[in-house]
C-alpha cells in the first residue's frame, strides 16, 4: 500500500505556529505518511540561517505578551523546539521541505546555503499549487 501523502504550506513564522506545525508533522512522520512542506512569506523568514532555532528572533502570532509564558511552558515539559520536531520527522519518514523563492527572496535568502539545513530546494510556487492538488490530507499555517 502507497504511503499517504501530506502537503502543508508553512506560511507563518511564528515561534507558536512553527511549534505546532512541528507537532503535526511528527505524528505525521509517525503515521508514515509522504510529507512536502512549501514554506511561504513569513515562514521563509525563520528558516533562514541568522532566524532558525533562536527563539528570541521569532515572534508569536497568538498573544505576543505571552512569549515567555510559552516558552517556560515548553521548557519545563521538555518539548523538542520547532527545528528539533522537524529534523526528527525527516529522520523518520520521506519528508521534503521547499523554499518558495520569492519568498526566500523578500527576506535575502536567495542561495539554498542562506537557509538552515532543513531545507532541501528552492521551488516555484506552481510546485506547491501540484502539491496540494495531489495530497491526501492538505494544511496551511
Amino acid at each position: 500500500m502507497e504511503n499517504k501523502k501530506m502537503t502543508m504550506a508553512l506560511f507563518s513564522g511564528s515561534l507558536d505556529k512553527l511549534t505546532a506545525a512541528g507537532i503535526v508533522l511528527s505524528g505525521a512522520a509517525a503515521d508514515d505518511m509522504d510529507v512536502d512542506i512549501y514554506v511561504l512569506l513569513q515562514g521563509a523568514r525563520a528558516f533562514k540561517k541568522e532566524i532558525g532555532d533562536n527563539p528570541d528572533k521569532l515572534p508569536m502570532a497568538e498573544n505576543p505578551d505571552l512569549k515567555q509564558e510559552f516558552l517556560n511552558s515548553l521548557e519545563q515539559l521538555k518539548v523538542k523546539t520547532w527545528v528539533e520536531f522537524f529534523k526528527e520527522a525527516k529522520e523518520l519518514t520521506n519528508v521534503k521541505i521547499h523554499i518558495c523563492g520569492l519568498a526566500g527572496k523578500i527576506w535575502g535568502g536567495e542561495k539554498l546555503e542562506d537557509f538552515i539545513d532543513l531545507a532541501d530546494d528552492i521551488v516555484g510556487i506552481s510546485e506547491y499549487i501540484t502539491s496540494a492538488q495531489e495530497a491526501d490530507v492538505h494544511l496551511f499555517i
